[in-house]
């Protein structure tokens, strides 16, 4: 009886329920603390990327602060007690993670605070997309250094990994060789998107003319570029391509832009109607920002002439509108007042020279 009596003493007075008490109140503390800051923070966070910031970060944080009082308390902790040295070990692990995912969703915040206060929907959007290209590839490269970070203060905290890596670093010459041949796409990648970022010579929204396809960028990765065909395709490109090759950029510095159309007509057809048909064409579409609608004569074939109406839109796709509608309208207009001066074929037929009659 004195032997389970002293047993029933001892579990009670084991430093772990101290400890495990100490760990209770700590989380408890950890959620308030969250709970106070995240509606202090909610009140005087002012502006979109502020905002967004904070409530990115809401979820990740509430398992950063009642992570760390834990660790708090697992360090503070006798070292007689049972796998406590495991206990700070998975502790530790994760509260990387949580910060890890924690600096993520902060970055993701500001992306999504930035996207609030540079809106695409304008008339003028070069500003906002400026800001967002370098946004986004910048932010991309952070996320991808954090990740990287991340991952190397997890795996420093094993024995076996620091010894493998001192066993590592004996060989540099070679392992360095090696990494740097493998590692070449990703990291001429992540160059070209620095380049891309700071330099841009494309961004959001673009139109571009690519391998003889017409297309906007609708996203730009870490690693590749998304281009949205007019078809509804996607063209996918690596981003070191946009620094080694040539492309057309057709919304460099803005997104208006000239079109031309086309037509072939008789000699004889009057320029003077057809001027005026094309700038009362114009200016009834209303994809036409009044710029330019000028008629011109090209070049003078054999049997024709060919025409060529210059006419300008805010953007390329109301400009490709304009000039369907220009080509239609002019065409009808033809057929319905001038068809005899559509372009056709002549032949002149010499005189049928008279014959004596046979006797």
């Amino acid at each position: 009886m004195d032997t389970l009596t002293d047993e029933l003493v001892d579990l009670l007075t084991d430093p772990a329920w101290g400890v495990l008490l100490g760990a209770l109140v700590a989380t408890l503390v950890g959620l308030v603390l969250h709970r106070t800051g995240s509606v202090v923070l909610r009140r005087i966070a002012r502006g979109p990327v502020a905002i967004a910031v904070v409530n990115s970060c809401a979820a990740p944080a509430r398992m950063v602060l009642p992570l760390m009082a834990l660790q708090s308390v697992w360090q503070a902790a006798p070292d007689s007690i049972l796998l406590i040295s495991q206990v700070r070990h998975g502790n530790a692990l994760l509260l990387m993670v949580a910060l890890t995912w924690l600096v993520l969703n902060a970055l993701e915040g500001m992306t999504k605070g930035i996207a609030e206060r540079h809106s695409f929907d304008v008339a003028d959007n070069n500003d906002a997309r400026r800001i967002m290209t370098q946004t986004r590839l910048l932010v991309r490269v952070a996320s991808t250094a954090v990740v990287v970070a991340g991952l190397s203060m997890m795996l420093m905290t094993f024995p076996g990994a620091r010894q493998v890596g001192a066993s590592l670093l004996a060989s540099a010459g070679v392992l360095g060789l090696v990494v740097g041949i493998a590692a070449r796409p990703v990291m001429s990648n992540m160059i070209a998107g620095l380049q891309l970022a700071l330099a841009q010579p494309i961004r959001l929204d673009d139109v571009l003319i690519l391998k003889g396809e017409w297309g906007r960028v609708e996203e730009i990765t870490a690693t590749y570029v998304v281009m949205k065909i007019w078809d509804e395709r996607r063209l996918i490109i690596p981003l070191h391509w946009f620094i080694e090759n040539t492309f057309e950029n057709w919304t460099r510095h803005s997104s208006q832009i000239m079109g031309t159309v086309l037509i072939w007509v008789d000699y004889r057809m009057p320029l003077g109607p057809l001027r005026e048909e094309a700038q009362r064409i114009c200016e009834a579409a209303a994809e036409w920002d009044k710029r330019l609608c000028q008629l011109q004569v090209v070049e003078a074939g054999q049997s024709s002439v060919q025409l060529r109406v210059l006419v300008t839109s805010a953007d390329a796709a109301l400009n490709w509108d304009l000039r369907c509608k220009v080509r239609e309208a002019l065409v009808d207009f033809m057929q319905r007042e001038y068809p005899q001066h559509l372009p056709m074929m002549r032949a002149e037929l010499a005189a049928p020279t008279a014959q004596p009659l046979p006797r």
